[in-house]
């Protein structure tokens, strides 16, 4: 007879106003550091004040105009990128053992939310198997990278709702050179705001199978 897996708990802290990309790097951190096998899986969803963060193998000549945007060296995959206001955030603190996901099924995962969401607004956009993320008509709209600590992930997507792009035209976004960012708001009007997308993916992760029950915390 073999062991039913239990599914976990799932928490979602939405944080309706801006917040600090190295209080809530540390705080991720920490949590994964410190959950055990009964910690219920947590995702955030949120916006950072306008911040650059490099990924742990990321290269400084992918910075090509320094600015007074602050730049945080972090341990997430890939390379240099931009947060900022009217960018939707997204942390996944999921135990991928207990779920019996391996990295390609999280990051599939991620990249099938957001495609799933901007279907909801009429938008095609696809993945592609070279470079992760999610594309409309060649144009990166969404991003992801992870760090995964004893079988357990953190940080996660960035989706670009209706930010200021001027962050991305002073680096190479994600290693790519002349890589040409797109918002929701350049591809439909009126564009859903935050809270629209929050809703919407918080019934997707409701209705997704993977955990027993989801609480939502406004933060």
């Amino acid at each position: 007879m073999t062991d039913v897996v239990q599914k976990p708990s799932l928490i979602i802290r939405q944080y309706n106003a801006l917040t600090p990309y190295e209080d809530r790097f540390l705080e991720m951190k920490q949590f994964t550091e410190n959950r055990d096998e009964q910690t219920p899986d947590e995702l955030w969803i949120l916006q950072h004040h306008d911040v650059l963060t490099q990924g742990q193998a990321g290269k400084p000549e992918h910075i090509l105009i320094p600015t007074s945007i602050p730049v945080v060296q972090t341990d997430r995959g890939g390379q240099v990128t931009w947060h900022g206001p009217g960018q939707l955030v997204a942390y996944f603190m999921f135990d991928l053992n207990r779920l019996g996901w391996n990295v390609r099924t999280l990051v599939s995962y991620a990249e099938n939310l957001m495609i799933d969401l901007l279907k909801q607004y009429g938008i095609e956009a696809y993945a592609k198997p070279d470079a992760p993320g999610v594309y409309v008509d060649e144009r990166k709209i969404g991003s992801l990278g992870f760090k995964i600590r004893k079988g357990r992930s953190y940080h996660g997507l960035s989706l670009n709702i209706n930010c200021d792009l001027t962050g991305f035209h002073t680096i190479n976004p994600c290693g790519y050179a002349g890589l040409e960012m797109v918002r929701i708001h350049d591809l439909i009007q009126p564009a859903p705001n935050f809270a629209d997308l929050c809703s919407r993916i918080i019934e997707t992760l409701s209705n997704s199978g993977y955990f027993k029950d989801v609480t939502v915390e406004q933060k």
